[in-house]
C-alpha cells in the first residue's frame, strides 16, 4: 500500500537522521512511538502528546496514567516512553552517586525534574547525601493534592540517622502555580533543618520546580529566614 510504503520509508529515514545526530526532538519522539506502533503513522500522535503535555521533555515525564489517557497511547507505548525517562533518570543518578552531587549543578537539576516535572500533584523527595555529598537514597516521601503535599519529617529523621547520612536535600513541585517558595514551605523547612542539625546532619537545599523553573531556597537566601514571612 503507498501509504504503509511511504511511513516505512519514513521511518527508515528517521533511524538514518537519528545515527547522523540530525534529528529535531519531535522527530526522536516521533521515533520512539514508531518502535511500540510500527503499522501505523505515528507522527500526529507525536504531536498531540507534545500538545497535551507541553513539550518532549514533559511527555518522557508524564505519569503512566496521564499518557494512557491519551487517544492512540496504549499500555505498551506508555510503558516505552517511561522506561526512556526511567534510563535517563540511571544516567543522571549515576553521575550524582559516583561524583558530589553539587559537582555538576546540571546534572542534580536535571534528576531532579526527571522525578517531578509533568506530575499533576505536588510530591516530596528526598535526596539522602554521604559526608562527600555524594547521593546514597532518593526516595518519595509524600504524595498530596495538587495544591500540598504532607511532610512525614519522622520518616526522614530516621532514614537519615542510617548509612552514614551527612546531609539531605529537599524537593518537591508545584503543579498548579509558578510561584516558587511558599510561607509553608519555608516554615516546615526551617523546622526540619533545626531538627536535622540536633543529630549532627545538615539540611542542604531544598528545590522547587514551579512553572518549569527551578528554585533553590540556599540560592535565595530561604534558609532559616521564616521570620521574615511573619515582619
Amino acid at each position: 500500500m503507498p501509504d504503509e510504503k511511504y511511513y516505512l520509508g519514513h521511518r527508515e529515514r528517521l533511524r538514518q537522521k537519528f545515527l547522523d545526530d540530525k534529528l529535531t526532538d519531535s522527530e526522536m519522539l516521533e521515533l520512539l512511538l514508531g518502535f511500540a506502533i510500527p503499522r501505523r503513522d505515528v507522527k500526529p500522535l507525536a504531536r498531540a502528546l507534545e500538545k497535551r503535555f507541553g513539550g518532549v521533555y514533559y511527555v518522557l515525564a508524564a505519569e503512566y496514567d496521564d499518557l494512557v489517557s491519551v487517544p492512540g497511547i496504549g499500555r505498551t507505548t506508555a510503558i516505552l516512553i517511561k522506561l526512556a525517562c526511567g534510563l535517563m533518570t540511571i544516567g543522571h543518578r549515576t553521575k550524582i552517586t559516583d561524583k558530589p552531587v553539587f559537582a555538576n549543578q546540571q546534572h542534580l537539576e536535571e534528576f531532579c525534574r526527571l522525578q517531578v516535572a509533568g506530575k499533576s500533584t505536588e510530591e516530596l523527595h528526598v535526596l539522602y547525601l554521604n559526608a562527600n555529598f555524594c547521593l546514597v537514597d532518593h526516595e518519595i516521601n509524600s504524595k498530596g493534592s495538587i495544591e500540598e503535599s504532607p511532610v512525614y519529617a519522622a520518616h526522614i529523621m530516621k532514614r537519615a540517622l542510617k548509612d552514614g547520612i551527612r546531609s539531605v536535600v529537599l524537593l518537591h513541585n508545584h503543579p498548579s502555580s509558578t510561584n516558587s517558595f511558599s510561607h509553608a514551605d519555608v516554615e516546615f523547612t526551617t523546622e526540619l533543618e533545626s531538627a536535622l542539625n540536633l543529630c549532627g546532619v545538615q539540611l542542604y537545599d531544598h528545590y522547587v520546580l514551579a512553572g518549569g523553573i527551578f528554585h533553590s531556597m540556599r540560592g535565595e537566601h530561604l534558609l532559616n529566614k521564616s521570620k521574615f514571612f511573619k515582619d
